[in-house]
C-alpha cells in the first residue's frame, strides 16, 4: 500500500512520498513548468494523491515508468528542495542518476515497436527545453525594443543606430546567434557525451577566424566567392588542406549542432573504448575535436544548412501557394504537439527561417493557437469566479498570467485543459478562427524568435492582422468555454457540492456523518470500489449540449418526489443537508415507497444502489433526490430501480420503489431529501414546508 501523500511536511516531502519515496526514483529533472521523474516502478506513484496537493497543477503518467508533475513557475525551487532532502542524498538508496544516465540506459529498453521515434523526439526536446528561459528573455528584450520603435522613440531597424541601440541589439542577438553552441551543449549532455566537447566543436566554426573567411575582401588566400544570380546571395568556398570547404555563417543554426552531436556521440564513445580510462580526460576530448571539427566544417555543417533551408523552403512554398491551408494547419496542429513535446522541430524551423530568410512565417499562425489556449483559460477563470471555485480561480489566474505575459502554454494545458475534456473542442474553434483570419488577410511574419504573448505583439507584421487574429482566437475560445462550461453536468454538480461543503466547513457547520458518500452521489462519480457506484448518462460526455438560460426571474416548480409530510433541511437529522452543502431544498417523511420524478428533465444520475437520483432540467436546474440517510450502506437491498440514466423523464415518472420497512429494519432514517445542487447559480430556491402533500404537489419554487 502506498504511503499517503497528504500529511505533514513541505510540498517537496509530499511529492517524494507520492512518487513512492527516494528509493523509487531512478532520475529526476525539470523543465520550465514540470518535474520529470523516471521511476523504478510507476505503479507505486499515487497520482490521485499528487493531483490533490496544493501547488501541483497536474500529474502526467507516461510510458516506461515516467511521470511528469506540473508545478508551474515554482518548479526550479521545488526541484531544488526535493534534491536537497536527506533521503535523496543518503541512506540505503543511492542518489538518483542524472537524466542523461537514465535516458541513455532507457534506449536499451524496448518501449515498443517505434521506440526510436520516442528517442528522436526526446533528443530534440531535451536539446531545446533547457533554453526556454533565455529564449523567453531575449524575446521580451526585442519586444520592448519593438514597442519603443513603434512609439517612435527609436528607429530600431536603422542601419546607423547609436551605440546604445547596437548594444541593445547584442543583448537579444546573443542568444540567437550563439544558439548552436547552447544546443550542442544540451544535445551532447543528452547523449552522454562531454557537453563541453560538443560546445567546443560548434564554437570552432563560429569564431571570428572562421567567419572572417566569409568576407571576400579579407585577403585570405584560397577563398573564392560567387554570386547566386537567383537569390542575390554570395557563396564562398575555402580550399583547406587542398579540399574545397563551403563556408557558412552558422549563427542561429540548429540542425547543424543536432546532426553534429549525433555523430560526435559515436566518435566519443568509440574513443572511450579504445583508450584506457586513465587517459580519457586528455585523449578522448583531443581526438574528438580533431576528428569532429573538420567533419563539421566540411560535411555536417553544409548538410545541416541544406536540410534546414530545404525544410524552410518547403514550408515557405506552402505558405506562399496555399496560405490559408498553412495558416489553418499550424494552429490546429500545435494543441496536439505541445503536450507531447513534439513542437520543438517546428520551433527549430522558425529559427532556421530567421537565419536564412531574415524572417519567420510560422510564429504568426502559431499565435492563434496560443491565444486560443489563453482564451480558454480566461473562460475557466470567469466561470471559477462565478461559481466561487477558489482553487480553480487560483490555478487559472497563474496560468493566464504565464500565458499572456510570458507566452507559456504549459500551465494552462497541464493545469486545466487536459483535465477537462470539454475544453479542447472549444479551444480548437478559436484556433481555427484565428488561423482563417491570418490566411485570409495574407499571413503574418516576424524577424525575431518571440514567445507569443501580449508583450511581443509589436514584433509581428502586419501588427494589425496579427492583433485581429489573436484577439478573435482569444475571445472565441473564452466565450465558448464560458457559455457552455468546461465541466460536464456531473462535474459541475460535484464542484458545487465540494465548494459548498468547504464553505460550510469554514463556517464550522460541516460536522458530517457520511459527507463523502453524499458528495460522491451528487457528483455522479464512477470510481471503482466507491461505496456508491453510479452510471453516467451517455449524453453527458464532452459534447453534451449546454443548458439554455431561461428568462430572468422565471419560476420553476419542483414537485414532491414522494407523498408525505414536508420538512425543512434543518429538521432532517443530517448535518450535510442541514448545512446546505448540497443546496437548498426540502425533506419529506414518506407515506409510501413510490419515488417519482419531481421535474421534467434528463436523468443524469442513477446510483447503482438505487438510493439517489440526479435530474437536470432544460434550463439548467440540477436536482438531487436522496432516499433515506446513510442508505448507501444497504447496497441496493430494498430498492427496486425503475429508471436508467440518460433518459428523459417527466413529472410523476416512477424512479424507484423502496421497501420502507427494510430501511427501518436497517436502522436508517427514511426521510427523502430533494435539493437544488446549483443553488448558488440561481436567484432563489424557496422551500414550502410544514404541509402534508401527495406525490407531484409543488414543494419548492426555483427562480433563475
Amino acid at each position: 500500500m502506498n504511503t499517503p501523500v497528504a500529511g505533514p511536511g513541505t510540498l517537496a516531502e509530499q511529492i517524494l512520498r507520492g512518487v513512492g519515496g527516494a528509493e523509487n526514483i531512478e532520475s529526476l529533472t525539470h523543465c520550465a513548468t514540470r518535474l520529470r521523474f523516471q521511476l523504478h516502478d510507476g505503479a507505486k506513484a499515487d497520482t490521485a494523491g499528487l493531483d490533490a496537493l496544493a501547488g501541483v497543477m497536474a500529474t502526467v503518467p507516461q510510458s516506461g515508468d515516467r511521470l511528469q508533475i506540473v508545478i508551474g513557475g515554482a518548479v526550479a525551487r521545488v526541484y531544488s528542495e526535493i534534491m536537497n532532502l536527506p533521503s535523496m542524498a543518503g541512506g540505503g538508496a543511492p542518489r538518483p542518476q542524472s537524466d542523461a544516465d537514465v535516458k541513455a540506459s532507457m534506449r536499451a529498453k524496448s518501449r515498443g515497436r517505434y521506440a526510436w521515434v520516442d528517442n528522436f523526439f526526446e533528443y530534440l526536446s531535451d536539446s531545446f527545453r533547457p533554453l526556454m528561459g533565455v529564449l523567453l528573455g531575449s524575446s521580451l528584450i526585442i519586444a520592448i525594443a519593438s514597442v519603443l520603435d513603434a512609439l517612435g522613440f527609436v528607429d530600431f531597424r536603422a542601419a546607423d543606430k547609436s551605440a546604445t541601440w547596437v548594444f541593445v541589439d547584442a543583448m537579444w542577438r546573443s542568444v540567437l546567434y550563439f544558439l548552436p553552441i547552447m544546443v550542442a551543449y544540451n544535445a551532447a549532455k543528452k547523449l552522454k557525451v562531454d557537453p563541453w566537447v560538443g560546445a567546443a566543436v560548434m564554437a570552432a566554426v563560429m569564431t571570428p577566424n572562421f567567419t572572417g573567411m566569409l568576407n571576400p575582401k579579407s585577403g585570405i588566400p584560397g577563398i573564392t566567392c560567387t554570386t547566386n544570380g537567383t537569390l542575390g546571395t554570395q557563396d564562398c568556398v575555402a580550399h583547406v588542406f587542398g579540399l574545397p570547404m563551403q563556408l557558412n555563417d552558422y549563427g542561429g543554426q540548429v540542425f547543424v549542432p543536432l546532426l553534429m552531436v549525433a555523430v560526435l556521440a559515436l566518435v566519443y564513445k568509440g574513443l572511450q573504448r579504445i583508450f584506457p580510462e586513465t587517459v580519457h580526460l586528455v585523449f578522448v576530448p583531443f581526438f574528438s575535436m580533431l576528428i569532429m571539427i573538420p567533419i563539421t566544417a566540411f560535411l555536417i555543417g553544409p548538410m545541416g544548412v541544406w536540410a534546414g533551408n530545404g525544410l524552410g523552403s518547403g514550408l515557405s512554398w506552402m505558405n506562399g501557394n496555399a496560405p490559408i491551408v498553412f495558416a489553418i494547419m499550424i494552429p490546429l496542429l500545435y494543441p496536439f504537439l505541445v503536450p507531447l513535446g513534439l513542437h520543438w522541430p517546428l520551433n527549430a524551423l522558425m529559427l532556421v527561417n530567421i537565419n536564412t530568410l531574415g524572417y519567420d512565417f510560422i510564429q504568426g499562425p502559431m499565435g492563434a493557437w496560443n491565444f486560443a489556449c489563453f482564451g480558454a483559460t480566461a473562460g475557466v477563470l470567469l466561470l471559477s469566479i462565478r461559481h466561487r471555485e477558489k482553487e480553480m480561480r487560483q490555478t487559472s489566474v497563474g496560468a493566464l498570467a504565464a500565458g499572456l505575459l510570458g507566452g507559456i502554454s504549459e500551465p494552462s494545458l497541464y493545469g486545466i485543459h487536459l483535465r477537462f475534456k470539454r475544453i479542447y473542442p472549444r479551444m480548437l474553434v478559436g484556433c481555427l478562427v484565428g488561423g482563417v483570419i491570418v490566411g485570409v488577410l495574407g499571413g503574418v511574419d516576424t524577424k525575431a524568435f518571440a514567445f507569443t504573448s501580449l508583450l511581443t505583439i509589436p514584433v509581428f507584421s502586419p501588427m494589425g492582422t496579427y492583433g485581429i487574429a489573436i484577439t478573435a482566437s482569444f475571445f472565441v475560445s473564452m466565450a465558448l468555454v464560458y457559455f457552455s462550461d468546461f465541466r460536464t453536468p456531473e462535474d459541475r454538480i460535484q464542484a458545487n457540492a465540494e465548494r459548498d461543503a468547504a464553505e460550510a466547513a469554514a463556517r464550522g457547520e460541516a460536522a458530517v456523518t457520511d459527507e463523502r458518500e453524499l458528495v460522491t452521489v451528487g457528483a455522479a462519480a464512477t470510481t471503482s470500489g466507491a461505496s456508491a457506484t453510479t452510471t453516467a448518462a451517455p449524453g453527458s460526455a464532452a459534447g453534451a449540449p449546454a443548458p439554455v438560460a431561461p428568462t430572468a426571474g422565471k419560476a420553476t416548480e419542483l414537485a414532491a418526489p414522494v407523498a408525505g409530510r414536508v420538512v425543512g433541511l434543518d429538521e432532517v437529522g443530517d448535518p450535510v443537508f442541514a448545512s446546505r452543502a448540497l443546496g437548498e431544498g426540502v425533506g419529506i417523511e414518506p407515506a409510501d415507497g413510490r419515488v417519482v420524478a419531481p421535474v421534467d428533465g434528463e436523468l443524469i444520475i442513477v446510483a447503482a444502489t438505487g438510493h439517489a437520483f440526479g435530474i437536470r432540467t432544460a434550463d439548467g436546474i440540477e436536482v438531487l433526490i436522496h432516499i433515506g440517510i446513510d442508505t448507501v450502506q444497504m447496497k441496493g437491498e430494498g430498492f427496486d430501480v425503475r429508471a436508467e440514466a440518460g433518459r428523459q423523464v417527466s413529472v410523476g415518472d416512477l424512479l424507484v420503489e423502496v421497501d420502507l420497512d427494510a430501511v427501518r429494519a436497517a436502522e436508517h432514517p427514511t426521510v427523502t431529501l430533494m435539493t437544488v445542487t446549483n443553488t448558488a447559480d440561481l436567484t432563489s430556491v424557496e422551500p414550502h414546508t410544514g404541509q402534508t402533500v401527495a406525490a407531484g404537489a409543488p414543494v419548492v419554487t426555483v427562480r433563475r
